[in-house]
């Protein structure tokens, strides 16, 4: 099926029994067994069910088979938030004295969980303030399990050169694992370019109306775990079978243990939102366009970051369907204009989200990055003077008037 088909029906078929053709919410948290039989062999893997819906369920099998057929792969696995995917991940690769290779363009809570929360796992994460392939291979280890990036980071909105830094990672018989949120399938596939485990906050353009709090990881299935050597437990005679050990024991062992389950309820959620996110995306990049044109001419900003304004030949090589609904712009005057620009928008919404159907504008400095020390923000493009904008997908012309008026209190 082509990609607008699999928004629709990946993963699903009426249902037998009922004839229900949307896919119903399976609202409970275990599933009875046919015999001990039954039950022992779902226990030992030998035979396929749900046991109980912290590890699957019905709803969120459909959700999960219709990611890994978006992205290419051969399984996914649905998580509680995107912060749970990211770790999820990292705990299925890496143990105490193990290390990554990241960049240090990324979203502050990931940044976060990087930078200080790993330490407490014994997992040590090396930073590259550098879109420059040869510099992550300079800090690959022999104990480096990953090499880790956003497509395309947020909020500094670099594009990562995903074929390059793929190389490097298959070079060291090592995973490239990405960060796809705000480059959702209809815009790219990062399996297509080398990404061997792809991840997305599914909290944002995947659900896409601001309901439901959820990750996904999908397995891309090309990575060679057995000729790796570095992941005993995934490579020859692997506990969690051959044809796709990494998804598996992300699976039966880690979203099992810590408990990072999503609900059936936001699983349903997000079908429902999957549904219409080609035509979203389009409407998304094409109001993006527009409002980028708008900031670029206004006397009121010193900057502004949109792939359209920028020479990076990874825009146009990785990015050919659109480039997104981020913007990021500096406004004159620093923090105090932009605190004001944000007390003064009406229609745009104030929030610490992006990938809604609403407009939505924060300032990252003091809220999604605060955490960070000064020139750690400055490094994920979190400046003071920096408004973030993740364009909706209301009528442009109302997007840029509340826009113009708030810049106009903030400036003049």
């Amino acid at each position: 099926m082509e990609l607008d088909t699999i928004l629709i029906h990946g993963g699903w078929r009426n249902e037998k029994e009922t004839g229900a053709c949307a896919t119903p919410i399976y609202q409970t948290s275990a599933f009875s067994f046919e015999n001990t039989a039954h039950a022992a062999a779902l226990f030992d893997g030998s035979q396929t069910g749900n046991i109980y819906t912290r590890i699957m369920n019905p709803t969120t099998d459909v959700f999960e088979k219709r990611m890994a057929l978006l992205e290419g792969g051969v399984g996914a696995l649905a998580t509680s938030s995107g912060m749970s995917a990211v770790l999820v991940t990292v705990l299925t690769l890496c143990q105490a004295g193990d290390e990554i290779v990241s960049s240090s363009a990324l979203y502050g809570g990931t940044f976060n969980l990087f930078s200080v929360t790993l330490k407490t796992f014994g997992i040590k994460v090396n930073f590259i303030d550098s879109n420059n392939p040869k510099d992550f291979e300079a800090a690959i280890t022999d104990k480096t399990k990953f090499v880790y990036a956003e497509t395309l980071a947020n909020p500094k909105l670099i594009m990562a050169d995903l074929e390059a830094l793929a190389d490097v990672a298959h070079r060291h018989n090592i995973p490239f694992v990405v960060d796809s949120t705000v480059t959702p399938p209809p815009l790219l596939k990062p399996i297509e370019f080398g990404a061997d485990i792809v991840i997305h906050s599914a909290t944002k353009f995947i659900g896409g109306h601001g309901t439901s709090i959820a990750g996904v990881v999908v397995d891309s299935g090309k990575f060679d775990w057995k000729k790796s050597g570095k992941f005993e437990d995934l490579g020859a005679n692997s506990p969690y079978g051959n044809d796709a050990p990494f998804i598996v024991k992300a699976r039966a062992a880690i979203l099992r243990d810590t408990g990072c389950a999503i609900s059936p309820f936001n699983a349903f959620m997000l079908i429902q939102g999957m549904q219409t996110l080609s035509l979203r995306m389009e409407k998304h990049c094409s109001n993006a366009i527009k409002v980028a044109e708008f900031l670029k001419n206004s006397e009121y900003v010193e900057w502004i970051n949109y792939p359209t304004y920028s020479d990076d030949p990874n825009f146009k090589k990785y990015l050919k369907n659109g480039y997104g609904a981020m913007i990021g712009f500096g406004i004159k005057g620093g923090i105090e204009a932009g605190a004001k620009f944000i007390d003064n928008v009406k229609l745009l919404t104030h929030i610490a989200n992006l990938g809604d159907t609403k407009t939505l504008v924060i300032h990252p400095a003091s809220t999604t990055h605060q955490q960070l020390k000064p020139q750690e923000r400055i490094e994920a493009g979190a400046t003071d003077d920096f408004i973030r904008l993740c364009v909706g997908i209301e009528d442009a012309k109302d997007i840029i008037a509340d826009m113009e008026q708030a810049l106009k209190a903030a400036c003049s």
